[in-house]
């Protein structure tokens, strides 16, 4: 065992240097070749999609074949078709004062679960080379051969499109020592991480950027004005496709009081099974372990072997075990998330109380991940939106689908953040985009003169404070002339008026600081005695210009207003 440690260990190193050094290389490529190769890789998968989701679940023993090639066909057609316009390679965005330019991170870390081991290991692959960087994968040591396999079917294509060969790495010698010296090692820049609690954990603390997934945990809302017959049909479409292994598939089902009677008879003419209280007990003593954990054992299994497993007598077209459950919490072991054709069921009176019943599931398992609603009211859908703490809210789908962007217009992925909530970096749903550094080239907007620049300071009685900035010393101040023409003024004033009547004889002052340049000579106009920062704003609303002069006396305030909105013009 200590020499398999050591040897995944010395795998990972050498994968990470030779990825990086492949990485080189593809930083190199125009936006033309990336796009071949991907292009390549995709086409690779979709052809080669059956056979590895058949070897999926043949190793790892979850889910079935046929939900598992949707998977595969998901990440290697609808994933590809969506991004492969995205510019990824040079100037990105141009807005004429700012410039975006794409810049690839590095080596990408992808840890790949045994749940959807192929259909993640595609889409990582893609997006990872999409945006310029190469690729180690650590797969699940219950999933490393048909990782492997389609490692090697999408880095053939590539290769054969110009792709370094070292640009796509695996480990295949996999353990937990390995997959931390990947996650830590020098030269990977991004980690990918999708696992279990403990490994996204890892990957946080391994001091790499990293982005991570929570669990799921997903509760479904039906609310009063929904259509019950198809909210019954997309919850169990979500529950059971590949027997719950996505973490955004349906774990509880919370139905609006008034329409109790009617989702059951929906759930029971469509394949949902409703335990008794001694059904669902002994259910219970399957699903958890003696310690309160999820087993295993029961993920990815259809719900008649589940039956099975826990001695209970189900049809054999059953698709999904309903349990009803008193609460939320570690004595409700059916509210856990449990990856698997399981529901637990829930009745409440009413939008908010709905919520709150699912908030409380989310709290238990879930924060951040995915919730659903199914209603004819947009105005429900948004208030449970509102007060839902996910990223994701799907509405009037299964929650399953609609989460990863298949049956809504979310970017589609299969790798979904859970912002804070879920202790993730970002909420979003991964793409090349995540996967890139934005280079901003910023042109100057706004010319920085001596007035508008960072004011000095200076101390005064122990205190600092910022130092008036000027371009030339100002004259002597006569205060007791200018509070006259103040009071003059201000008493003489008419309200919201840009130019003032004629104001009375000017006392003598010495010269301020002049205005702007005049924009024309003898414009006709008569200057304005004295302008506030009002005074600016209303001739800003009204389209007008402010006439001023050497003798206008002109606050700061109204000044920096002024000169940057080009208000004043020379006045007579």
């Amino acid at each position: 065992m200590a020499d398999k440690d050591l040897q995944s260990i010395q795998a990972a190193r050498d994968l990470v240097e030779a990825a990086h050094r492949a990485q080189s290389v593809v930083a190199t490529f125009d936006q033309a070749k990336i796009d071949a190769i991907c292009e390549a890789m995709a086409i690779a998968a979709q052809a080669q999609s059956f056979r590895l989701a058949t070897l999926a679940h043949e190793e790892t023993g979850y889910g079935n074949p046929s939900d598992k090639n949707v998977k595969n066909l998901f990440a290697a057609v609808d994933v590809h078709n969506y991004f492969k316009n995205l510019r990824t390679v040079g100037v990105v965005r141009d807005t004429g004062s700012v410039v975006e330019i794409a810049a690839p991170r590095g080596v990408v870390a992808a840890i790949i679960p045994s749940t959807n081991p192929t259909s993640t290991a595609i889409f990582k692959i893609l997006i990872a080379i999409k945006s310029r960087n190469s690729i180690v994968l650590s797969p699940h040591p219950s999933a490393t051969r048909c990782v492997v396999e389609t490692v090697k079917a999408m880095r053939e294509a590539g290769v054969k499109a110009g792709l370094p060969t070292e640009a796509i790495g695996c480990i295949e010698l996999t353990s937990i020592e390995g997959t931390e010296t990947l996650m830590k090692h020098k030269l990977t820049a991004v980690i990918l991480a999708t696992g279990g609690l403990g490994l996204v954990r890892a990957a946080y603390s391994s001091g790499k950027p990293a982005f991570g997934v929570g669990p799921g945990n997903v509760p479904a809302f039906i609310e009063r004005t929904a259509d019950v017959a198809k909210a019954v049909r997309d919850i169990l479409a979500g529950t059971y496709f590949d027997f719950g292994t996505i973490c955004a598939s349906e774990q509880a089902v919370v139905v609006d009081a008034p329409l109790d009677k009617q989702v059951r008879e929906q759930f029971a003419a469509q394949g949902g099974y409703f335990l008794n209280a001694a059904q669902a007990d002994q259910l219970s003593k399957i699903v958890v372990t003696p310690n309160r954990s999820l087993n295993p054992k029961i993920v990815g299994k259809p719900a008649t072997t589940l039956a099975e497993w826990a001695g209970i007598s189900v049809p054999p077209n059953t698709r999904c075990l309903i349990a009803e459950v008193g609460g939320v919490g570690r004595d409700f072991p059916l509210s856990v998330e449990k990856l698997s054709p399981i529901l637990a069921y829930y009745v409440a009176d009413g939008l908010e109380a709905g919520s709150k019943l699912c908030d409380e599931i989310l709290h238990f398992g879930g924060m951040g991940h995915t919730s659903s609603i199914h209603t004819r009211n947009r105005e429900a859908a948004l208030r449970y939106g509102i007060l839902m703490p996910t990223a994701r809210v799907v509405v009037n789908s299964p929650s399953t689908h609609g989460a990863i962007g298949f049956s809504t217009a979310l970017a589609p992925s299969m790798t979904l953040g859970c912002g804070s909530w879920g202790g993730n970096v970002t909420s979003d749903n991964i793409s090349p985009l995540h996967l890139m550094d934005i280079k901003r080239v910023a042109f100057e907007t706004r010319p920085v003169t001596a007035d508008s620049s960072a004011p000095s300071t200076v101390q005064t009685s122990g205190i600092t404070v910022p130092a008036l900035q000027t371009s030339a010393p100002l004259p002597a101040i006569n205060r007791t002339a200018i509070a006259e023409l103040v009071d003059k003024f201000l008493v003489a004033r008419k309200p919201v008026e840009s130019v003032p009547a004629p104001a009375p004889a000017p006392v003598p002052l010495p010269e301020p600081k002049p205005a702007p340049p005049p924009q024309a000579k003898n414009s006709g106009h008569k200057a304005v005695d004295f302008v506030c920062e009002d005074d600016v704003k209303r001739a800003l609303a009204k389209g007008e210009k402010i006439y001023v002069n050497a003798k206008t006396i002109i606050t700061p305030s109204a000044r920096d207003l002024g000169q940057s909105s080009e208000i004043f013009a020379n006045g007579n």
